[in-house]
């Protein structure tokens, strides 16, 4: 990994890349979203300040740990005139992440242990079948295969049972 001498203060889009280990099309994405900054040079190039190194390891570990990137950019936004996140700012955030990620575990664990229970079953009513029809509200009317007849169409109408809503 290259270094960076002490008195420079500034980095370019390439010496950021390289220290970041992000590439340069995600640093002008994080960019595009209000992520990181830049300052334009007389000759239109981009200039990062060194602390945006942090901003992107912040980021990045925000990404890892599926944390949207508007959220990301919101959680920046309130940091006092956008500054680089502490480590004490990090410890606050992802604190008030984890209720977040707690749920999306729980819901990926249900997915994961109904996983068999309807491949190719081919019927929107099982009340096992969490994937294509949660709770089987369907179920609750009539059968999977006589929803297309409800739906307003018979054969060859191009609806596909139930599908409709999701």
């Amino acid at each position: 990994m290259p270094q960076i001498p002490e008195k420079i203060h500034e980095l370019t889009v390439g010496q950021l890349a390289a220290r970041s280990g992000a590439a340069v099309s995600a640093l002008h994405f994080y960019e595009s979203k209000g992520l990181i900054s830049s300052r334009r040079t007389s000759g239109n190039q981009r200039r990062y300040t060194r602390d945006t190194l942090r901003r992107v390891a912040f980021v990045r570990a925000a990404q890892r740990v599926g944390i949207p990137l508007a959220t990301i950019r919101d959680a920046l936004a309130e940091l006092p005139e956008e500054r680089t996140p502490t480590h004490e700012d990090w410890a606050r955030l992802s604190e008030a992440w984890r209720s977040e990620l707690d749920e999306r575990i729980k819901q990926l664990n249900r997915l994961r242990d109904h996983l068999t229970d309807c491949i190719g079953c081919g019927c929107l009513s099982l009340d096992t079948c969490i994937l294509s029809n949660p709770n089987d509200a369907f179920g609750e009317r009539r059968a999977g295969s006589r929803l297309m007849v409800e739906q307003g169409g018979g054969r060859g109408n191009g609806r596909n049972g139930g599908s409709s809503g999701r």
